[in-house]
């Protein structure tokens, strides 16, 4: 994994995690034992499905720029349909508490998405390549013939 990877990778995971201790000590006041087994669960679910994007958008970052996308989309939607199948899953679940466990994932998701936000805006890394030099005083003398202002 690239410097950029980890960074955005521990940079959303760690307050995320930090995030899920909360939740789950919410959880216990609010549910107890079967609350805090709820968020708990529901912590580790969203760690484990955005890390494994994370994971996987970085893989294919270093093939090619382009898979980059097509990489992001379909790990999103990968993400989408195994939780849609995890929370349909624990419907009937009486070992835990299925509410607590929901509003984790969508809080602990929420916070994971904006931890990235935060983190991509900080992230000087540029996503236009500069032509060389040469290629650079060929362009500006291009525009000055049409009558362009040089940039």
């Amino acid at each position: 994994m690239d410097s950029t990877g980890k960074r955005l990778l521990t940079g959303a995971a760690l307050p995320v995690s930090f995030a899920g201790v909360i939740a789950i000590a919410v959880g216990s006041v609010v549910g107890g034992i079967e609350g805090a087994l709820g968020a708990g669960l529901g912590s580790v679910a969203v760690i484990v499905f955005f890390s494994l994007s994370a994971y996987v958008v970085n893989w294919a970052s270093k093939i090619s720029p382009q898979t980059v996308l097509v990489a992001g989309l379909a790990s999103y939607v990968l993400k989408v349909l195994a939780m849609m199948i995890l929370v349909s899953a624990v419907k009937g679940v009486t070992v835990f508490d299925t509410v607590v466990f929901g509003w984790t994932v969508v809080a602990l998701a929420v916070a994971w998405i904006v931890a990235e936000f935060r983190i991509t805006l900080d992230t000087r890394k540029p996503y236009i390549d500069e032509p060389a030099g040469d290629a650079r005083r060929d362009d500006a003398k291009e525009r000055s013939s049409h009558g362009a202002t040089p940039i």
